[in-house]
């Protein structure tokens, strides 16, 4: 399940909607804890640019078993996927 802070790779695995160039990286502020349909599920944040930055905020409806984390940098300097 994501969590506010996540750094989500959004592509066609997430929905179909984002398929070929529509995907983009966003960086997650909310998950919506109401039940929706199994697997889905609401997410706010924001669509990053290509050095990271905000650029639109959005909310997005997408499967969970779609989402992929981006690479992140521990502060020890070695690569890690947070899970």
């Amino acid at each position: 399940m994501p969590k506010p802070g996540d750094v989500l790779e959004i592509g066609k695995a997430a929905s179909i909607q984002f398929a070929g160039d529509r995907g983009f990286r966003f960086r997650v502020i909310k998950v919506c804890p109401k039940p929706t349909y199994w697997g889905w599920v609401w997410l706010t944040g924001y669509v990053l640019d290509s050095k990271g930055q905000a650029k639109d905020r959005r909310e997005i409806f997408v499967q969970r078993e779609g989402l992929r984390r981006q690479m992140t940098r521990a502060r020890n300097g070695t690569s890690t996927v947070r899970s």
